[in-house]
């Protein structure tokens, strides 16, 4: 278990800090509110796919929940078109983890659109995901959230 943690932070270090990085912008940080709210990564791995984790909560309902999700995601950056920063329509699959009185494990295919301005390293984005639990049982669920994210 020690390993693990170790290694873990070595590699979230190495994120940060491998050269480069800045000047490409493929980190960004940022966060979420909606439902779930709270923060939010993204990882840019080629020009039009990525990867994105968040940590969330969720006050809906009578069980506040703590939620983990992570997700593929690809990028169509010709759909819109806008004559200052770029604007990409995005889809993927993911699983979530929601830490509540029973945990629960499940399926997301989010949706979204995000604004990335030209000459900031930041995007704003919208996002609809739909969430089909699988463990302990079979459950579909609607989440959505607005949220921001600074690049690095």
């Amino acid at each position: 278990m020690k390993k693990i943690a170790i290694l873990s932070i070595l590699l979230m270090v190495s994120l940060l800090v491998v050269p480069g990085q800045a000047q490409e912008k493929k980190f960004g940080l940022g966060i979420i509110l909606g439902e779930p709210t709270g923060l939010i990564a993204k990882y840019w791995t080629g020009r039009t796919t990525a990867f994105d984790i968040a940590g969330s909560w969720s006050f809906a309902g009578a069980n506040d929940s703590f939620h983990l999700h992570a997700d593929y995601l690809l990028h169509s950056f010709n759909l819109f078109k806008v004559e200052k920063g770029r604007l990409p329509f995005y889809y993927g699959i993911g699983v979530r983890l929601s830490l509540q009185d029973q945990t629960r494990f499940g399926i997301r295919v989010p949706v979204g659109l995000s604004y990335m301005f030209e000459r900031t390293p930041i995007d704003i984005f919208v996002e609809f995901s739909p969430v089909m639990d699988v463990v302990p049982a079979t459950e579909v669920k609607f989440l959505g959230f607005i949220g921001f994210r600074y690049y690095f």
